[in-house]
């Protein structure tokens, strides 16, 4: 075995025998090219409301009460799409979400919530986790398109104006801990504290 380990070492130190090292980089530089092409070809594939929606858990349940939300038909004609809410958009981040997401992946292998009635008994576990996530990041993807820095507080409700300028001006509260629900449905909140 140690014979075997010492011969791999020497091999990766040699020269190549039949390709020049100049050939070897390049071929390198092209192969990290395509694979890089590749891998953010399928990230953005992957980051679209379609592929999102794909899924009959997500299509028939989430997908439905969005469209009845202001984040999907309003006057302004700005639509947010699955991704804008989920994913952040910066690289870095959006990268760790995805990961992060790969274990959602086991949830349609093994049908969760493949069920309304199988989605209605997890949906408040489900919100729990997409709440505490956006509180950990600051609403990050809420941010993304509601900049604090560009508020009109003086066009806003009373209410609206005394938060915002108040509690999230100082870093108190984030957006989710007001706007739960603001796309999607509550979950029964029954015996619920602190949500």
């Amino acid at each position: 075995m140690i014979e075997w380990v010492k011969r791999q070492v020497t091999v990766l130190r040699a020269p190549s025998r039949y390709f020049s090292l100049g050939f070897l980089t390049i071929g390198g530089f092209i192969a990290g090219v395509i694979f890089w092409g590749g891998f953010n070809t399928v990230l953005e594939a992957t980051n679209t409301e379609t592929f999102c929606i794909s899924c009959h858990e997500m299509r028939n349940n989430v997908f439905q009460e969005l469209k009845t939300t202001i984040h999907y038909t309003n006057r302004s004609g700005v639509r947010a799409t699955c991704p804008d809410c989920h994913v952040p958009h910066n690289w870095t981040d959006k990268i760790a979400r995805k990961t992060q997401a790969t274990k959602e992946v086991w949830g349609k292998i093994f049908g969760t919530i493949r069920t309304r009635e199988k989605f209605l008994e997890k949906r408040l576990e489900l919100a729990k986790h997409e709440w505490a996530r956006l509180k950990t990041n600051n609403s990050l993807e809420c941010r993304n398109c509601h900049d604090f820095e560009y508020m009109d507080f003086t066009r806003q409700g009373v209410r609206a104006e005394k938060a915002h300028s108040t509690q999230l001006a100082r870093g108190e509260k984030t957006c989710i801990d007001c706007h739960k629900g603001i796309a999607h449905k509550l979950p029964n909140m029954a015996g619920v504290e602190n949500f």
